[in-house]
């Protein structure tokens, strides 16, 4: 898990400081991931995962244009993609959406016809015109039909905004020094009835395990065939956010491969000698001669 805090406000000593604690974190994770070596704001930041667990999608924020709405309204027949991130976040936040946005342009599927994406300001003070913002230059940038019926930009006050990050175990702390927030990065994936199903961390995606984790969300209904057997090779692992190759699924795969295309040969063999057979007879000299 990367942690990452922002007190950026110029280039000078501070921002110098930050940059190494960076580095030093991404260089030692051992260390990083010992509570008692973390900076204390940091010790209350993370993602817990929480799979199978469902969003009080009885929750209201506002949407891009300012008009209230519920939660429960991006659910019900596809499956979702959840971003919890702040607009005016300086760097990590931008990488999320970014980092998301390559992933789906790498897919099949879209935004609007096979899944929604819905991204939730966890700033209670940001207002729908950042959240106007952010969803024109994205919906733009992924440029397909139907992405600003899809892809949905919220905020909303800070009652609903922590017990939404509660239910997803997204965990963050404000810095009033410097006016920013310190949180980690990633997305999930949920089903249509808005239970939790996958967990990516991060800001770089795999297209194919965004879209496979959509499918499986969906319950095969969205994807094709090759999805279905991809599902089959490649299992969910929950501590990387990733899905890895199955050996045992693939060989199972294999064999039953074998065995049809060993089983096809073998009826055409015997098809074409029966064939064969069934004319030497006619032919032969003990052929009955056709009646006159």
């Amino acid at each position: 898990m990367t942690w990452t805090i922002f007190r950026i406000k110029s280039f000078g000593v501070q921002s110098t400081f930050v940059a190494c604690a960076l580095i030093f974190l991404a260089a030692h994770p051992a260390r990083a991931q010992n509570q008692n070596q973390k900076p204390k704001m940091l010790r209350d930041v993370g993602i817990d995962q929480k799979l199978n667990d469902q969003l009080p999608l009885q929750l209201t924020f506002r949407d891009e244009t300012g008009r209230t709405v519920q939660l429960g309204q991006y659910f019900g027949q596809k499956p979702v993609i959840l971003a919890l991130v702040y607009y005016e976040c300086p760097m990590l936040c931008t990488q999320v959406l970014n980092g998301l946005l390559t992933s789906m342009k790498g897919m099949p599927l879209n935004v609007g016809k096979q899944f929604n994406v819905v991204t939730v300001s966890f700033n209670p003070s940001e207002k729908p015109g950042l959240a106007a913002n952010k969803k024109r230059v994205y919906v733009g940038l992924y440029g397909r039909p139907g992405a600003t019926d899809g892809w949905h930009f919220l905020t909303g006050d800070e009652a609903p905004i922590q017990e939404l990050t509660r239910a997803v175990g997204f965990r963050y702390a404000y810095d009033a020094a410097s006016d920013q927030f310190a949180h980690a990065s990633g997305i999930m994936v949920l089903t249509p009835q808005g239970k939790i199903s996958r967990y990516f961390f991060g800001i770089d995606y795999s297209s194919r395990d965004l879209r496979l984790s959509l499918v499986e969300a969906s319950n095969n209904r969205i994807g094709s065939p090759v999805d279905e057997v991809l599902l089959y090779c490649y299992h969910y692992d929950p501590t990387t956010g990733k899905y890895g190759l199955v050996i045992a699924n693939v060989l199972r795969l294999a064999a039953m491969v074998t065995a049809l295309l060993l089983g096809s040969f073998m009826f055409l063999m015997f098809r074409r000698e029966r064939q064969t057979g069934a004319s030497g007879a006619r032919s032969g000299p003990n052929a009955i001669p056709p009646y006159r």
